[in-house]
């Protein structure tokens, strides 16, 4: 389809609800979200080592004892913002309790979100996403980076609601620690 049908097809405003809608019916595996501004992103589908990644991280923490219904992967979650709610799909999601049924849960409850950075989201993952998930209220927000050590950048919330860089450490390194010592 041409950028110019998408205009002409795509709504002034584009709601949570036709993102979950424009999420379930791509074929192709894009992730659509927007922003509490409501800017629309589309991110494209994981590759192999993204879920290699995000299967490991999964892994450690159920192993550790994390129950399964809480460790949630590529789930919505509703990102308030002063004038409405925007939508993201973090790679990993921890939460303190299962989160209600739905497409976009609140973040109350979300103890911890990882984002794996896929070529071109670098920006996103780094910037505009620790903004958002600090406003949110969101107490850790980790990003993992696809460089040879495939770094794991580890932030939690400040006092001043925003995050501060804890450690910075390969992944293979956070695999041989326990969940705790970092979630506590």
């Amino acid at each position: 389809m041409s950028a110019e049908a998408v205009g002409m097809h795509m709504p002034a405003v584009v709601t949570l609800d036709d993102v979950a809608a424009m999420n379930a019916a791509d074929a192709n595996g894009h992730r659509y979200e927007t922003s509490p501004e409501g800017v629309l992103s589309v991110m494209p589908p994981p590759d192999s080592e993204h879920a290699t990644i995000a299967s490991r991280l999964f892994a450690w923490l159920i192993m550790a004892g994390w129950p399964a219904e809480q460790v949630l992967q590529a789930v919505g979650v509703r990102i308030p913002g002063p004038d409405g709610s925007g939508g993201r799909i973090p790679d990993l999601s921890v939460w303190r309790k299962p989160p209600r049924r739905g497409v976009w849960s609140a973040v109350a409850d979300i103890a911890l979100v990882v984002e794996i950075v896929s070529p071109g989201s670098e920006a996103m993952d780094s910037v505009t996403k620790v903004r958002e998930y600090a406003s949110a209220g969101i107490p850790r927000y980790w990003v993992v980076d696809r460089d040879g050590a495939q770094t794991v950048t580890l932030h939690e919330l400040g006092g001043e609601g925003r995050y501060v860089e804890q450690a910075r450490m390969p992944l293979a390194w956070l695999l041989q620690t326990a969940p705790a010592d970092h979630l506590g």
